[in-house]
């Protein structure tokens, strides 16, 4: 399962997932949604659900990592037809990078046009404070410096092109409807916009670490969603992300403190039900078929 010359799906093979689903279920969903660690209370609040596990869906990989629950689920969000990732893949847990991002482009073949994207992430920025939602405006590809990127390899037109703009990776009109959402149901104190920064992990940044990424400019740090983002910006989707904060990284050695997976889940859990409810908002306000 988690070898790196495992052959690489066709759009063929991808054609047959999407297929498979469209046959198990009369939902058609225009908006997708990728639920972080901690975060799957979002998928559970979808209407007239319907809901596979991984492992019955023909080529997905399955979720290893606690917090991430390992289930698709189709249904309606504030009245719109969505479809959930209760739980995601990661290069840590030994998948290849273009199996990490398979699901991206089912999601296409599905006939979604948009993504929410979110996740958890430890706060750079000094300013941030634990429990802070952060609106992503663009993204640090650490391990695509070395390579890791998931579009090497040959390129499937029938996807997108073979050099993709990722400087309006996060699409502007999105990214200013969540802030103003986010004013008017007064969440102004803890929602910020800033940069994300994807390592491979699974182990948390040193302090030498955490202070080079802020020197850069990343706001906040995690082990998932940039890989997602751009197989999402080659398939022509349009992408907004979010972080929720759900710890601060340590940048000072005289430090105590030690960041913690289960810090992450108790967070999700603190800011679930504002969390639900700022995402839930924006998707009643995003405008379907293209138009916004």
């Amino acid at each position: 399962m988690f070898q790196e010359d495992e052959k690489r799906f066709s759009y063929e093979d991808h054609k047959t997932t999407a297929d498979w689903l469209l046959s198990k279920t009369h939902h058609r969903p225009l908006i997708a949604i990728i639920c972080g660690s901690g975060l799957g209370a979002l998928a559970d609040s979808l209407k007239d659900q319907v809901s596979f596990k991984y492992s019955e869906i023909p080529n997905f990989p399955q979720s290893t990592v606690h917090g991430h629950a390992g289930c698709l689920i189709f249904g309606n969000l504030n009245g719109k037809p969505c479809v959930c990732m209760k739980g995601r893949f990661h290069f840590y847990e030994g998948y290849p990078i273009w199996k990490v991002t398979f699901p991206i482009r089912i999601f296409h073949l599905l006939g979604v046009e948009t993504i929410i994207v979110t996740n958890a992430a430890g706060g750079l920025n000094q300013e941030y404070k634990v429990g802070d939602i952060m609106v992503i405006k663009d993204h640090l590809n650490l391990p695509g410096f070395a390579g890791n990127n998931p579009l090497v390899g040959p390129n499937d037109e029938r996807f997108g092109t073979r050099f993709p703009s990722m400087s309006d990776a996060y699409n502007a009109d999105l990214r200013k409807l969540a802030c103003t959402v986010g004013k008017e149901l007064g969440f102004s104190d803890f929602i910020r916009e800033g940069v994300y920064c994807v390592l491979s992990g699974p182990s948390f940044e040193t302090i030498a670490e955490c202070r080079m990424l802020n020197c850069l400019g990343a706001d906040a740090v995690g082990m998932s969603t940039v890989h997602e983002v751009i197989v999402a910006r080659h398939c022509g989707l349009r992408v907004i992300g979010l972080s929720l904060i759900t710890n601060k990284s340590v940048m000072e050695y005289d430090s105590s403190e030690k960041p913690n997976h289960e810090e992450v889940l108790e967070t999700g859990k603190w800011r679930a039900e504002q969390f639900q409810t700022f995402v839930s908002t924006l998707v009643g306000r995003i405008e379907l078929n293209n138009n916004f």
